[in-house]
């Protein structure tokens, strides 16, 4: 117990230094002008783990990382790490900031103090020049529970490097491979457990399929998923991948076809594009801002949105989602490639981003 208590106690300095120099950088670093975007990530580090960190790599590979000559401040919401100090001496010295708004916390998800996060997260979104929502749902989730803005700003899907994510070439027939992927902690268990419980439906109707389920599963979440298919007689059409990061990520989905997400009101996940671009269907719940990505390109499950309790579709209903996409496939499949090239390649995601910097350091100017 002593040990965890100083852990806990050395997390929380490191967490207050970390703080404590952003402030002093947004203070003292930067230097104004030009129309070259020069930006800073807020803290942010670039990384595989993650949309978030994802971002920020694509970003400073395109305009650089500038920490102490920055122009311009680019902030991601999932990452609050400059104070209200902080973002007001950027304001105060002139600096443009941008905001990426992904998801807020509410009591459907998150156990914790969901409205000290929010108020949290809500600094930088009243400060920012200009918010990115990542989808719809992303815009009315904020508007109720951070406020409405004053500001401009605009939705901006996640997206992929559809050159990457591409589908694999033809095969021969065999049974149809379903995907579960993704960081699945065990309140979120009914992700795997449900699709489990659907495929063994469709094996007792005759209908050859596998299911793979790859990420940081939590181990109640592996313990469920074994033991429901042990109890289902598929334990030799359920494997488990494990961890994979954004290197392995095109293989990955390249080598199934059809891919499952039945998270809650998920706000925009990398994940869907990146399926969709291979090629693969989805089967996805109507909550969140998963529907507004897949639109005709897979088939949903009737939830509806709650922002009190997490809403679960039964398998029954997962398992005929499924079985639509097996007498559909080859035209399904063929509309996710064409929305996800036509809708969320990377490159106009990038000139997106590089037409508004220049639109902002020329107003600041």
């Amino acid at each position: 117990m002593k040990t965890l208590l100083m852990e806990g106690f050395a997390k929380r300095l490191a967490r207050t230094a970390y703080g404590a120099a952003l402030t002093a950088q947004c203070l003292v670093a930067g230097r104004r002008g030009g129309d070259v975007a020069r930006p800073w990530f807020g803290g942010a580090r670039a990384g595989s783990g993650g949309g978030p960190r994802l971002k920020v790599g694509r970003l400073a590979q395109m305009f650089g990382e500038h920490e102490l000559a920055f122009n311009l401040v680019y902030l991601l919401s999932n990452m609050p790490y400059l104070s209200a100090a902080a973002l007001a001496g950027l304001r105060r010295r002139g600096f443009p900031i941008v905001l990426n708004q992904n998801g807020v916390f509410y009591p459907a998800w998150y156990g914790g103090d969901w409205r000290a996060m929010n108020r949290r997260m809500s600094a930088a979104y009243h400060a920012a020049d200009r918010v990115l929502w990542q989808s719809d749902f992303c815009r009315r989730a904020a508007e109720h529970f951070l406020g409405p803005r004053q500001g401009p700003a605009e939705i901006l899907t996640n997206a992929v490097d559809t050159a990457r994510f591409v589908p694999a070439p033809p095969r021969p027939a065999g049974p149809l491979r379903f995907l579960v992927a993704g960081r699945i902690g065990a309140h979120q268990a009914t992700r795997v457990t449900v699709p489990v419980m659907a495929l063994a439906a469709l094996r007792r109707h005759g209908v050859a399929a596998t299911l793979t389920l790859a990420g940081a599963l939590d181990e109640p979440v592996l313990a469920a998923a074994r033991r429901l298919a042990v109890e289902n007689r598929v334990e030799s059409a359920v494997s488990l991948l494990g961890p994979y990061d954004g290197a392995s990520a095109p293989a990955l989905f390249a080598a199934h076809d059809v891919f499952v997400t039945l998270t809650h009101q998920d706000a925009c996940p990398t994940a869907v594009i990146e399926a969709m671009a291979c090629g693969l269907p989805v089967v996805h719940v109507t909550s969140g801002g998963v529907p507004e990505l897949v639109g005709e390109a897979g088939v949903a499950v009737e939830t509806g949105e709650n922002f009190e309790r997490p809403l679960v579709p039964a398998w029954e209903a997962v398992a005929e989602a499924m079985l639509t996409v097996v007498d559909r496939h080859a035209a399904l499949s063929t509309a996710a490639r064409d929305r996800a090239v036509r809708h969320f390649d990377l490159e106009p995601w990038l000139a997106r981003h590089r037409a508004l910097f220049v639109q902002l350091l020329r107003g600041r100017g």
